[in-house]
């Protein structure tokens, strides 16, 4: 049996950093970093379409406001490790930084590999000893030491000191299994309810199939809950062989994913949210009147992408060959409220493996805020996806991941 006096779980953004901070905080203690997966950080290589959005440059209240009613529990935190500690922590490795749109900041080279590559650069620095391949498969509490016990013919570790950094339940081929809630219950904790965040959403029409792969860009889309609605930012939506997805879509699917539980929902694409619908009536009567022997989906063509105009003319049961003159007040009324308010109905969502975080996990309530300390379980610590409450994108849940590792990490280690 090999002893330590901390084991981490995971080697993901959030324990990586905690190995890092443990190790400058007492170098005179033994400290084991553990990851199921050949390499680390696995996941962290697929954020931001593999360029990864490593945090943003909004303020610590604005990053507290993307975590919702709870977010403040992230204060502390984010007051220790914030994204210009981040920024400086990852570009002192040579490795240089960019702010795009949004505030979101990206390696300038567009590769996750570099961020990845600067965590080992610690890593190796700091001489933590890394076990990869090493898939924890239980793990015990007995006289306040820990058992950690692995899958395969593999030495056991005793441990005085515990960070569960496992990660959620999105992304399981990343090895994010969910199995660090079920080390968390064995020690008494509670887990809410595990749902996806950043999930592309189904749709009842089955029209979207049609469209496939088309990105709509500069739209607003509406979505009305039984209670409320949410609008959307003006931005991008994709369409997909099941629904809608793309950037507007996953940032709000969180609260679209909460509101599904009362049933379905109702969305409203506004293709053109820089136009009233008086300017629309008008845009509309000088196309038919300058261009009234031309057919219907001809004149479209300016208003709408072109391979959306035969599924656009179905919904407003309009013939696609109809003369411009020939269409009725009606039916240029049908062809305005479309443009402005097309109708959809958001049945569910994809599953938690295809959220690219997840919302839920360990309760706030039974972790101390600052330590990450657990308030059920003396010298069990928790950092990362693990921990209730996720973001929408933007580069807020792998700040984040680094704040309470470095918190976890720092605060184990006294």
């Amino acid at each position: 049996m090999k002893e330590c006096n901390i084991a981490i779980v995971g080697a993901g953004p959030a324990g990586c950093m905690a190995a890092i901070k443990a190790v400058e905080n007492t170098r005179s203690k033994k400290i084991v970093l553990i990851e199921r997966n050949p390499s680390i950080c696995k996941k962290l290589l697929l954020t931001g379409r593999k360029r990864c959005n490593i945090t943003n440059a909004a303020d610590i209240d604005a990053f507290i406001s993307k975590f919702g009613k709870k977010g403040k529990f992230y204060r502390t935190a984010f007051h220790k490790f914030f994204n210009n500690d981040l920024i400086e922590f990852i570009e002192k490795k040579g490795v240089k930084l960019k702010t795009e749109r949004q505030g979101r900041i990206f390696p300038c080279s567009d590769k996750a590999e570099d961020i990845k590559n600067v965590m080992l650069l610690y890593l190796k620095e700091k001489n933590v000893d890394l076990l990869l391949n090493h898939k924890v498969e239980k793990i015990e509490k007995k006289d306040n030491f820990f058992y950690l016990y692995f899958e395969g013919d593999k030495k056991s570790i005793k441990a005085e000191k515990l960070i569960l950094a496992t990660g959620g339940a999105s992304y399981k081929e990343t090895g994010s299994e969910g199995d660090g809630y079920l080390f968390a219950k064995a020690f008494g904790h509670k887990i809410s309810s595990i749902k996806p965040a950043l999930v592309p959403l189904e749709t009842k029409e089955r029209w979207p199939k049609a469209l496939q792969g088309l990105a709509l860009k500069n739209i607003r889309i509406t979505f009305y809950l039984s209670k409320r609605k949410i609008v959307s930012p003006v931005g991008e939506l994709l369409f997909t062989h099941f629904g809608i997805s793309g950037p507007l879509v996953l940032d709000l699917s969180g609260e679209i994913v909460e509101g599904l539980e009362s049933g379905e929902i109702k969305a409203h694409i506004d293709l053109k949210p820089g136009l009233s619908r008086e300017q629309l009536a008008d845009k509309m009567i000088n196309a038919v009147t300058q261009n009234g022997n031309l057919e219907a989906g001809t004149i479209m063509k300016d208003l709408i992408p072109k391979s959306m105009i035969d599924i656009f003319l179905k919904i407003t049961n309009i013939p696609k060959s109809k003369k411009g003159n020939q269409v009725t007040k009606k039916e240029r009324d049908s062809v305005i409220y479309n443009l402005k308010s097309l109708p959809l109905t958001i049945s569910k969502s994809l599953p938690v493996d295809y959220g690219m975080v997840t919302n839920g996990g360990i309760l706030l309530k039974e972790i101390d805020p600052r330590t990450m300390e657990s308030k059920i379980s003396k010298n069990l610590y928790f950092a990362g996806e693990i921990i209730e409450q996720a973001a929408s994108s933007g580069g807020f849940n792998l700040q984040k991941a680094f704040s309470t590792g470095y918190l976890s990490g720092e605060s184990v280690a006294k």
